[in-house]
């Protein structure tokens, strides 16, 4: 089969897709957010995709921490001043290590990417109420008060805490 776009050109067409249906329609365009954060993630930290027959739970894998199975989420923040914004659901009861958290701007480019190791976040969930301890809830505050800044738009990979979260 003849491969007739590369996915770094079909992400930056997705982004433009993305950011001008919600400056047109004032709502996200579903979904869209979550594939171009995976395809951000996997290209800034060095990661690779997890295999199709792999077990669910995860989304890629950190071929450099021993293959670390990392879950990865994403947010776009359309409006810094508005609070209590929401990841998506955590999947608990599956395998997973760590996630990590791909913040985007309303052009759907990653500004921001936490990562948070799971002993933390059940930690934190396990001390919530009952209803956000079922569901794997978490606000965006909150994840960054638990994860680690990894990497930057503006400093990029931060090698000295990426590098070192294994040991």
């Amino acid at each position: 089969m003849v491969q007739v776009y590369s996915p770094d050109v079909l992400i930056s067409q997705a982004r433009r897709l993305a950011a001008d249906y919600r400056r047109s329609l004032g709502k996200p365009l579903p979904g869209v957010g979550a594939e171009i954060a995976l395809h951000d993630a996997i290209r800034l930290l060095g990661l690779e995709p997890r295999q199709a027959d792999a077990p669910g739970g995860y989304d890629a894998i950190d071929p450099a921490r021993d293959g670390l199975r990392i879950q990865i989420k994403s947010r776009v923040i359309f409006d810094d001043n508005k609070g209590g914004q929401r990841i998506g659901q955590l999947a608990l009861d599956k395998a997973w290590d760590s996630v990590v958290l791909v913040l985007m701007d309303a052009d759907y480019e990653p500004f921001e990417i936490y990562e948070a190791e799971r002993e933390d976040i059940l930690d934190y969930v396990g001390r919530s109420s009952p209803s956000r301890s079922k569901r794997g809830a978490l606000s965006v505050a909150r994840f960054k008060i638990i994860g680690r800044l990894v990497w930057s738009r503006e400093d990029g990979l931060d090698p000295e805490v990426w590098d070192n979260q294994a040991s």
